[in-house]
């Protein structure tokens, strides 16, 4: 269909830290769980209150997989761009379908940028708050750097 879209905005915070598993091919895949609250206060009883979901975020880009492996930990605040999925399986011992609803983070339309002002886990006063990656790999987006260096306007 001309001009759907599929894409997730969420700032959120992880609920626990990331998990990171080893695909059959190789390669890493990291998993999140990801708290949004929005709360408001009650007209008729004025009392505050509020509403949290949480979200499944599944990352297949490598370097996001690398980044979520070093600096992300559980409370970290986090702003992921995805596209929602849901997967279907069959539970054996049940004998029903399963489905998980997902946000996937893998290829050019996805991004991870970590929110918190240093990176938490060394004394260091390195800022990571802009981590982000739109590339499958770190040469192409040096190589893109400095296509921009050319530019003559």
């Amino acid at each position: 269909m001309a001009g759907s879209l599929n894409k997730v905005q969420l700032i959120g915070r992880l609920g626990a830290d990331p998990e990171i598993k080893q695909m059959v091919n190789g390669k890493n895949v990291a998993r999140l769980s990801i708290a949004t609250s929005q709360s408001w206060k009650d007209k008729s009883t004025g009392e505050r209150k509020e509403k949290t979901e949480w979200h499944r975020i599944v990352i297949f880009n490598e370097g996001l997989v690398n980044v979520v492996q070093q600096y992300l930990k559980k409370g970290a605040n986090v702003y992921v761009e995805g596209q929602l999925t849901t997967r279907k399986w069959r539970d054996e011992k049940l004998g029903q379908d399963k489905y998980s609803t997902e946000i996937v983070l893998q290829g050019y339309n996805s991004s991870l940028t970590m929110l918190d002002g240093k990176n938490k886990s060394n004394n260091s006063n390195e800022k990571t708050e802009n981590t982000k990656s739109n590339l499958p790999n770190d040469e192409m987006s040096q190589a893109s750097s400095d296509l921009d260096d050319e530019i003559p306007f």
